[in-house]
């Protein structure tokens, strides 16, 4: 099936009554979500995963797909009026769009990035579109010794493009991949770390460790808070950008692009490393980088758009390799495990009705986000009113509601209660929890073809420098590992002037 036949059939499957309400419905809750200060994408998908349970995969892929890329779209909203991202993607938005908001200019800034995010996510899923189905044929060719190989670059990736300390990454990445070893054995089928519980012989959930991680713990964080964060009170209005503004950002639009596209499919890249990227790179090609940080349409436009072509083009290492590249798609893994859906390059022979679905619900999400975020924006203000003595209440009954029901057990909200504690903590000692998460999904495919690869071998490491794949794979995680220690010498063996 060619990409425009695939699309057309994809059209087919989005249409269908029920996977248009569903779509509409994960739009909303994602855009809701978006506005809500901290919650963010993650903990939107984590609580709201176990709603998904009794629906067809394809529907429920459909709607958390919705979620997230609604989540991207009003994360911009918080930024923008009160100076608080609605989640980590956004952060960069505050930089320039609360500069423009004070200025009285909010409308303009808020449909800057609308605008934008709808352009870069429609040109994301083009790509999803043309690359997806080439790479998953390629895919086909992999063995265990190439998968391994290309998620241990991932890993790598990850703790090399970490926000924080590339040693706390590396600690986490690896406190993700113990947690996945939690359960039985997945070729002797023994018992690990099970300490004999009966609840731990089939491993962790990601959905209440993620819950926890993401959800529980930011109302912990925020509960520290004394002073909650206001409204600025200004009119809304000129939501439409003139022409002038439009010269303006156009070309910030298409660098934001580009980053962010490139950056969506690189492992531990994704939308908020590439906001600050696009950030940057429109700070220094500006002829006039002392208005950013005052007001610059431009510092809105770009990490608006390279945050929604980074989200769009996410999904394809986790469609075609069956490797989420981060966080919020290693959630979305689980989601596809859970309704027994595999994702990979298999995917698209075997669930076309969920690979080309999934890809025009997100093209009509494109459409429907824009149709809605622009003339609902009064609405999310109010609902950023309102007081945290009944919002937080809300959000951990949501969570509590979303742990329990994955396996309808009492010890999934232990573990969730757990986890929000360590997030908590992870929080105040600057620790990132996304390798964790992403440590604890890629965990069991590390291992499994690690094993397979060596039982193929008859125990010889020297398969993975003979498969051209995995050789290059392992090159380029040697290259990411070195160049920190290459760029600190030359640091210190530059003369002082």
């Amino acid at each position: 099936m060619d990409a425009l036949n695939g699309l057309l059939y994809g059209l087919s499957v989005a249409f269908e009554f029920h996977n248009l309400g569903l779509l509409l419905a994960g739009c909303l809750l994602g855009t809701l979500v978006g506005v809500l200060p901290g919650l963010g994408p993650v903990g939107a998908i984590s609580i709201l995963l176990p709603l998904t349970f009794q629906l067809p995969p394809a529907g429920a892929i459909i709607m958390l797909a919705g979620i997230y890329n609604g989540a991207m779209y009003g994360g911009s909203t918080t930024s923008i009026l009160i100076n608080v991202p609605g989640e980590a993607a956004s952060a960069v938005t505050c930089l320039d769009g609360y500069a423009m908001a004070r200025k009285g200019r909010a409308g303009t800034a808020l449909g800057i990035a609308v605008f934008g995010s709808f352009i870069a996510g429609t040109v994301g899923l083009i790509g999803l579109q043309l690359i997806g189905g080439p790479l998953s044929v390629l895919a086909l060719k992999f063995g265990p010794p190439e998968y391994f190989a290309i998620i241990l670059m991932g890993f790598t990736f990850i703790v090399y493009l970490a926000q924080g300390s590339m040693i706390k990454a590396v600690l986490m990445a690896l406190a993700g991949i113990l947690l996945s070893l939690i359960g039985l054995d997945p070729i002797t089928s023994e018992q690990r770390f099970t300490f004999g519980n009966i609840h731990l012989f089939e491993g962790l959930s990601v959905v209440p460790l993620a819950i926890g991680l993401f959800g529980l713990a930011e109302v912990f964080v925020n509960l520290e808070k004394t002073a909650p964060a206001r409204v600025l009170q200004v009119k809304i209005k000129n939501m439409f950008p003139n022409k002038s503004q439009w010269l303006r950002a156009r070309w910030a639009i298409v660098r934001g692009t580009v980053i962010g596209f490139f950056m969506g499919i690189l492992p531990g890249g994704g939308p908020v490393l590439s906001t600050f990227m696009a950030y940057g790179v429109e700070k220094r090609v500006s002829k006039h980088p002392e208005k950013f940080g005052h007001g610059a349409i431009e510092g809105v436009a770009a990490p608006e758009s390279a945050n929604n072509a980074a989200a769009s083009t996410s999904f394809i290492p986790l469609m075609t390799l069956g490797i989420p590249p981060n966080v919020v798609l290693a959630v979305l893994f689980g989601a596809f495990m859970i309704h027994g859906v595999t994702p990979g390059p298999l995917l698209m022979t075997q669930h076309p009705e969920i690979f080309w679905g999934v890809i025009a619900s997100m093209y009509m999400g494109n459409v429907i986000l824009l149709i809605l975020n622009l003339p609902l924006i009064p609405l999310w203000v109010q609902v950023l009113r309102i007081p945290d003595k009944i919002l937080y209440p809300l959000i951990v009954l949501f969570c509590l509601l979303g742990a329990y029901s994955v396996h309808n057990s009492v010890f999934d909200i232990g573990v969730m209660l757990l986890f929000g504690m360590v997030g908590y903590l992870l929080n105040k000692f600057d620790f990132e929890p996304a390798p964790l998460v992403l440590g604890f999904v890629l965990g069991p495919l590390f291992e499994v073809n690690l094993r397979r690869s060596l039982l193929m071998s008859q125990g010889s490491f020297a398969i993975f420098v003979e498969r051209p794949i995995a050789l290059v794979a392992l090159i380029v995680c040697v290259i990411l590992i070195i160049l920190p220690f290459i760029q600190a010498i030359r640091k210190t063996s530059r003369p002082i002037s």
